[in-house]
């Protein structure tokens, strides 16, 4: 199993890879599918060698092969964590090669997958642009409701009233959150994290969710409090929300019901 959890760290990192390209093509409105990859520096068009995801940074020594200037930690990052978060998920799930005849176990890791993949993109385009791209967010809306359906239709193991409920927090948060915008005039939260406050809603239905925003809550407060304190930002400092709604979702999505038992068993 170790050379599989290997093979699947690599392709997380290919993957990562694709997803900084996302991020850095997505906020410029250009496509991500189309045109050879190049140096934001010097806009020169790179080589295989120069894309191979982590092994390229470091044997570049963190500089562009033709411009010398710095290449961005973001990179190696973004593929390092995809990677990782890849292993944890087929770790997690307990997928085994001997699975793959399973379509159930199949199709729910390609989901789990594709939605992490999302995340991670809107978690860094926030944390770098403080924008959360609307195309990620209707993306990650369009898989789980196809998720949903397959679970309706194809597997049979959810019933249509377990779907709408998961519909209707998508709702339900997506509406509250749209009034506290409006109310505010955006000075409250952003319309970005009021769209995604659906997609929260709908992965992960409404016990979950509220799990996930008092993580992102509290993690936003305590990284709030470190960086005023380190003196890196200040009390009027703008600080994107997304990606700590980005992190209680996740941690929600794969931890939620082990954390609301836990805390429940304490009573």
């Amino acid at each position: 199993m170790t050379i599989f959890y290997l093979l699947v760290f690599l392709f997380g990192t290919i993957i990562g890879s694709f997803l900084n390209c996302i991020v850095f093509r997505i906020n410029d409105g250009k496509s991500f599918f189309l045109g050879k990859s190049f140096c934001p520096k010097c806009s020169h068009k790179l080589s295989w060698k120069d894309l191979i995801p982590i092994f390229s940074f470091i044997f570049l020594k963190g500089n562009c092969r033709y411009c010398k200037n710095k290449i961005s930690l973001q990179y190696p990052v973004v593929e390092f964590i995809t990677g990782l978060s890849f292993v944890f998920i087929f770790y997690l799930t307990g997928f085994k090669i001997a699975y793959i005849g399973n379509n159930f176990q199949l199709y729910y890791n390609i989901y789990l997958l594709t939605l992490t993949s999302i995340f991670i993109v809107i978690f860094v385009s926030d944390l770098k642009h403080f924008i959360i791209p609307d195309k990620m967010v209707y993306f990650g809306i369009f898989i789980s409701l196809v998720w949903y359906l397959l679970l309706l239709f194809y597997f049979k193991i959810y019933s249509k009233e377990e779907i709408t409920s998961f519909v209707l927090a998508g709702l339900f948060v997506f509406l509250t959150l749209l009034s506290i915008f409006i109310v505010s005039r955006g000075k409250w939260i952003g319309f970005g994290d009021v769209k995604f406050s659906f997609l929260m809603g709908l992965t992960l239905g409404f016990s979950n969710l509220v799990l996930a925003f008092f993580l992102a809550t509290i993690m936003g407060s305590i990284i709030s409090l470190l960086l005023i304190l380190l003196k890196k930002k200040t009390l009027k400092s703008e600080i994107p929300f997304g990606p700590f709604l980005v992190f209680g979702t996740w941690i929600s999505l794969f931890f939620g019901e082990q954390i609301l038992s836990f805390y429940f068993n304490l009573f």
